[in-house]
């Protein structure tokens, strides 16, 4: 179900990002920072646990999560959101709630690279990652 996403990707094209940002309440400086970090994302398999660890110079999170169960998560901006994940015909759906707001971030492969939409409103950002050679 998940397989096609297990692996190490680099981030290799990112638009809006600031802009979905800033949706989020994330302070410019940190931004600034978050811009201008190139993040890897490993996703890995245990069972029907999935880890999920994104690593960059700035900061490395990593959340392990069962596909339809709602956990705590406390994000790279240090949001504490409810978060569930579920994976509908091929795309990882990732719902974040917090403080009355909500965001979904969605992960799918598209010709060999991993696209992810992070959609808060109005307010849409695409990061593209090529996977990395084992």
């Amino acid at each position: 179900m998940v397989d096609q996403f297990v692996g190490s990707w680099k981030l290799t094209d990112s638009q809006g990002f600031d802009e979905y940002m800033q949706s989020l309440g994330v302070g410019f400086a940190t931004r600034k920072a978050g811009a201008m970090a190139k993040p890897n994302v490993i996703i890995s398999v245990n069972g029907d646990e999935i880890l999920l660890k994104t690593e960059s110079s700035l900061k490395t999170t990593e959340v392990t999560f069962k596909l339809g169960q709602e956990f705590d998560e406390q994000t790279a901006d240090n949001r504490k959101t409810k978060t569930i994940i579920t994976c509908d015909s091929g795309v990882l759906n990732q719902v974040q709630k917090w403080d009355g707001k909500e965001t979904t971030i969605q992960r799918e492969i598209k010709n060999g690279h991993l696209v992810v939409t992070c959609s808060m409103g109005d307010v849409k950002c695409v990061r593209t990652y090529e996977k990395m050679k084992a």
